[in-house]
C-alpha cells in the first residue's frame, strides 16, 4: 500500500488544507507538524496563485498574503523535502494548472517526486484533458486526484472507474468556504460511485464544524477541511499553531 491507500485503510480519513506560505513558510512548516499531531490522515498544501477561481474569499486572501510574503513553488518543494522524513502520512499539493504549466510539467513533477509528494489536486483541470498531466504523474508515482461535483452527473461513473488514490467529492456548488448547512449532494454522488468502484471518497468544500464533519463522515471515507483552518491562520497569524491544533483535534474526534 502507498501512503494514500494507508490513509484510508483504517478510521475515517481527516484531510486538512492549509495555504502554503501563509503567513510565512516557517509557520506553514509548524502547521504541518501540528496537524499531524492532531490526527490528520493526510495534509493538503495549497500552492498560492493569483487567480484561484475555485476559492472563496478566505483562501483567496490567504493566497494573496502568501504571494506578497514571497512564497514560491520552489520554497514549497523545499519545505516538503525538509519534513518528508518525519511524516508517514501523505502530503498533497492542491494547485491550479497554470503554476504547473508555467513551471514545466515534467520539471514540476520531477521536483515533486524528489521532494516526496504523494498526490496532486488540480481543480481547474477538466477530466477530459487530464492525460497531459496523468501520464507524467504515473511515471513519477504521484497520484493525480480526480474531483467530482453535483454538476458532474453522468460522468461520475466514468471518473470513478478510471481514478486512483481517492475521489475528492465537492459537497456543493460554488467556491470553497464555510457553509452553515450542507445538502445531500455528496451523499448521492458517493452512492453512485460505490456502485462501480471501491475508490475512497473524501468530501470537501464547506465543512467547517465538528458536527458537519461527523455528518459527512457518516457516509463517506473521509472529510477535507480547509477554509475554517485558513481562517484561524488569518486571525492569529504566526500564533495560529495552538488554535489550529485544537480545532483540528476537534474534527478528528468528531469523525
Amino acid at each position: 500500500m502507498n501512503r494514500i491507500s494507508r490513509a484510508f485503510s483504517g478510521e475515517k480519513a481527516f484531510i486538512p488544507f492549509i495555504t502554503g506560505g501563509d503567513p510565512d513558510t516557517e509557520t506553514t512548516e509548524k502547521l504541518l507538524y501540528a496537524l499531524r499531531d492532531a490526527g490528520a490522515s493526510a495534509i493538503e498544501i495549497g500552492i498560492p496563485f493569483s487567480d484561484p477561481v475555485a476559492e472563496g474569499p478566505v483562501i483567496e486572501a490567504a493566497s494573496y498574503r502568501a504571494l506578497a510574503g514571497g512564497c514560491t513553488v520552489d520554497s514549497l518543494f523545499d519545505l516538503v523535502a525538509r519534513v518528508r522524513g518525519d511524516f508517514e502520512i501523505p502530503i498533497l499539493f492542491m494547485t491550479y494548472y497554470n503554476p504547473v504549466f508555467s513551471y514545466g510539467i515534467k520539471r514540476f513533477l520531477s521536483r515533486a517526486s524528489e521532494a516526496g509528494l504523494d498526490g496532486l489536486i488540480v481543480p481547474d483541470l477538466p477530466y477530459a484533458e487530464r492525460e497531459e498531466l496523468l501520464v507524467p504523474c504515473k511515471a513519477c508515482e504521484i497520484e493525480l486526484i480526480s474531483l467530482i461535483a453535483p454538476t458532474t452527473e453522468e460522468r461520475i461513473t466514468k471518473i470513478a472507474e478510471n481514478s486512483s488514490g481517492f475521489l475528492y467529492c465537492v459537497s456543493s456548488l460554488g467556491v470553497t468556504g464555510a457553509r452553515s448547512t450542507l445538502d445531500d449532494s455528496a451523499k448521492q454522488m458517493i452512492s453512485q460511485v460505490k456502485k462501480v468502484s471501491s475508490i475512497p471518497c473524501a468530501v470537501g468544500f464547506g465543512i467547517s464544524t465538528p458536527g458537519q464533519a461527523r455528518d459527512m463522515a457518516a457516509f463517506s471515507d473521509g472529510v477535507i477541511v480547509g477554509s475554517a483552518i485558513v481562517r484561524l491562520v488569518a486571525e492569529h497569524g504566526c500564533d495560529c499553531i495552538e488554535p489550529v491544533y485544537e480545532f483540528a483535534r476537534s474534527i478528528r474526534e468528531s469523525i
